[in-house]
């Protein structure tokens, strides 16, 4: 019997821990409604890896990262985009989209990312900014077909600068 691989959601946003609450850690930035996207630029794929949270995706796991592009000449081209979502009158929407770039070399067992850089975007997700235009054209249709059919009302529901910016 084929076992069906369970689909992975992005987070949804939970109820505010602190409602009410005056005292410490009020204001604090929450990630429960932030989700880590890998693209795998080549196989033109993008799914949700949660490990990407603590830098223990897939794709990561094994892989000693150096901060010197050049030392990885024959890295394989992924990003790690942060989705994160939250809730208008309309509905949930993708609030904060964010894109780094990472390459790994299996064969090597090395692979590049700037870790400040990824941290950095995170944070900019969670503060609902998009930041994908950096990213190659085939790399943005495969973010947009993937948030349009990973669910169609929260694409309808975001913001215009993020279509835009993924249309490229």
């Amino acid at each position: 019997m084929e076992q069906k691989k369970k689909k992975v959601e992005f987070n949804i946003i939970k109820n505010e821990p602190l409602d009410g609450h005056k005292g410490f850690g009020k204001g604090a930035l929450s990630l429960d409604n932030v989700s880590p996207v890998i693209i795998d630029v080549e196989e033109g794929e993008a799914a949700i890896d949660i490990g990407a949270m603590h830098a223990r995706s897939v794709v990561e796991k094994g892989i000693k990262f150096l901060v010197n592009k050049e030392e990885v000449p024959n890295g394989k081209p992924y990003w790690l985009v942060w989705v994160t979502i939250d809730r208008n009158e309309e509905g949930p929407y993708y609030a904060g989209v964010t894109a780094c770039e990472m390459t790994v070399d299996r064969s090597i067992r090395r692979g590049y990312k700037s870790l400040p850089e990824h941290v950095n975007r995170m944070d900019k997700s969670i503060k609902r900014h998009i930041i994908v235009d950096h990213m190659d054209e085939k790399s943005k249709e495969i973010l947009r077909e993937f948030l349009k059919t990973h669910n169609a009302d929260m694409w309808e529901n975001s913001s215009q600068q993020l279509k835009n910016d993924l249309l490229g």
